[in-house]
């Protein structure tokens, strides 16, 4: 999705950003991600994004293994995505509906002591230098294999997909849209978004779809509904 200002690489970017905790949420540079916001605090943090001028939120997970029973504030991981707002509307009943479009990957450095009720972090784009590469490294990325597994999980779980799209779409485009839609948890989420290039975040979401192929095929699980 086309957005009016290039980021042209890590500087580009403020080193402290509002940060939404929300598990099993996946954003990718260049990947679009809707979002229903409702609570008061990420309200606020929308607001506030316009009002500072930069539309920016980053995307990360909790990592509720590592978090204190119960916490209202559990730890997050270290690497996230920060998205610019490039759509808003609102309900009528209070919400934001919005479209974030990622930007690039980020190293937590530090979550800060805020007045906000959201949170904000401290962060550093610069380990994720490349994410400002549009297209970097697909040609490296195992195609024939990446559409035939996904052939497969279609047929498994009845489901059906425009394949024109599918095999009309850039090796990046396709790659990071499966990823970001795939039904997995957390942790395999976590894994391709800190993949070191597109080719091996390809790799791990094969692999992690043959293994759930192969767990439901020795299970008998029924399809995803």
């Amino acid at each position: 999705m086309p957005i009016n200002i290039e980021y042209r690489g890590p500087a580009d970017l403020p080193e402290i950003i509002p940060v939404f905790p929300l598990p099993g949420a996946l954003l990718l540079p260049r990947g679009q991600m809707p979002l229903n916001i409702f609570e008061p605090r990420y309200l606020a943090m929308v607001d506030d994004s316009f009002r500072d001028g930069h539309r920016l939120i980053g995307m990360i997970q909790p990592d509720v293994a590592h978090s204190p029973k119960d916490s209202d504030r559990p730890t997050l991981f270290r690497v996230g995505c920060v998205g610019r707002i490039t759509q808003l509307a609102e309900s009528g009943d209070g919400r934001y509906i919005l479209e974030l479009t990622g930007v690039s990957r980020f190293k937590v450095i530090e979550e800060l002591e805020v007045l906000t009720a959201y949170r904000q972090c401290k962060v550093d784009f610069f380990a994720f230098a490349n994410d400002f590469t549009a297209r970097m490294g697909e040609d490296e990325v195992d195609r024939e294999a990446l559409l035939s597994v996904l052939a497969d999980f279609l047929k498994a779980n009845n489901l059906k997909v425009d394949w024109e799209g599918v095999e009309s779409a850039p090796n990046e485009a396709l790659v990071n849209a499966l990823a970001m839609m795939s039904p997995y948890g957390p942790a395999e989420k976590q894994a391709m978004l800190e993949a070191p290039d597109l080719k091996t975040r390809a790799e791990i979401l094969i692999a992690v779809t043959e293994m759930d192929l192969a767990k439901k095929r020795t299970s008998g699980d029924p399809p995803l509904q």
